[in-house]
């Protein structure tokens, strides 16, 4: 994937740490520019700070949406709220495909979330990845109002749609009945929902630094998974060796990664929090454990 100008070598470990929060919404925009204040020096004040660590999408896209390869279009799918999803196959595929459900993260689907979508597409996958933010009128071209608007919207609502999202793809005329979900962020914990709540039909499941579910539901979980989380990560990895240890109680397949010194967010190469190496490796991983469980 391309790679943005700076990485996270480039800020402090507290300034990161800040960051997160406020992309997670425990702080808000305020109170991380005055946190991060005192690393203001001569030109470099607070808000230049900040955005140099907000993603910059023209410059990281790696896959044109008009590509050759592959055909994409924008449908409203039978789901509670309507929602519209980037439904992308390959071209020139004349046999029933395996599916992929591309989850985004807590600020609706953004360009690299649709870039996401064209990769599965190249790799031999109908992939679909729909918007939260729908009934808001989709992504609003910020991050920062995609938050915004997506803290607005109530969870069970949102998960409903996701569960609606794969019965789509395991009926969809295209599809080969298997269907796998991968998710970034609010999106891999999403991922872990949906292996609970569909045990049987989630064929399976890769979630990228994704919240763990409540630990007396994974006993329901019948979904292999491929775990990954980044080194620096200390937030997900609180709960991950909690998590593994009821995956292996319960018997479930599952093969979990840690990428030494990756911050959360290492896959999206939209940020400083990119992370070339460890991105390339799960990409590859991902791949492989999609094309050994949707046959």
């Amino acid at each position: 994937m391309a790679k943005p100008d700076k990485t996270a070598k480039d800020f402090d470990p507290e300034v990161l740490a800040r960051f997160d929060e406020y992309v997670h919404g425990v702080i808000n925009r305020r109170e991380f520019l005055k946190k991060i204040s005192h690393y203001a020096i001569g030109a470099v004040t607070a808000t230049s700070i900040l955005n140099s660590l907000n993603p910059k999408y023209a410059e990281a896209q790696e896959i044109d949406p008009k590509n050759s390869k592959i055909d994409g279009q924008f449908v409203n799918y039978p789901s509670p709220q309507n929602w519209q999803g980037y439904l992308v196959k390959p071209k020139h595929k004349k046999e029933k495909l395996p599916a992929v459900l591309v989850i985004h993260e807590n600020r609706g689907r953004n360009p690299y979330i649709e870039d996401v979508t064209r990769h599965l597409a190249l790799s031999g996958f109908l992939a679909f990845s729909p918007d939260a933010l729908s009934p808001m009128g989709g992504w609003p071209g910020s991050d920062d109002e995609g938050r915004t608007m997506q803290r607005k919207l109530d969870r069970d609502e949102m998960m409903s749609n996701w569960l609606a999202a794969i019965k789509f793809l395991k009926s969809h005329p295209l599809a080969n009945g298997k269907v796998g979900a991968v998710g970034f962020c609010y999106g891999g914990g999403v991922v872990n929902k949906l292996a609970v709540q569909l045990p049987g039909i989630l064929d399976a499941g890769v979630p990228f630094y994704g919240r763990q579910p409540v630990l007396d539901d994974v006993k329901k979980i019948k979904t292999p998974l491929l775990i990954q989380n980044g080194g620096l990560d200390k937030r997900i990895l609180a709960g991950a060796p909690a998590f593994e240890q009821a995956l292996k109680t319960a018997g479930v397949e599952f093969t979990s990664y840690v990428y030494k010194d990756a911050n959360h967010g290492f896959h999206n190469n939209t940020t400083p929090r990119y992370d070339e190496a460890a991105a390339k490796l799960a990409w590859e991983r991902t791949i492989e454990f999609f094309n050994k469980h949707l046959p």
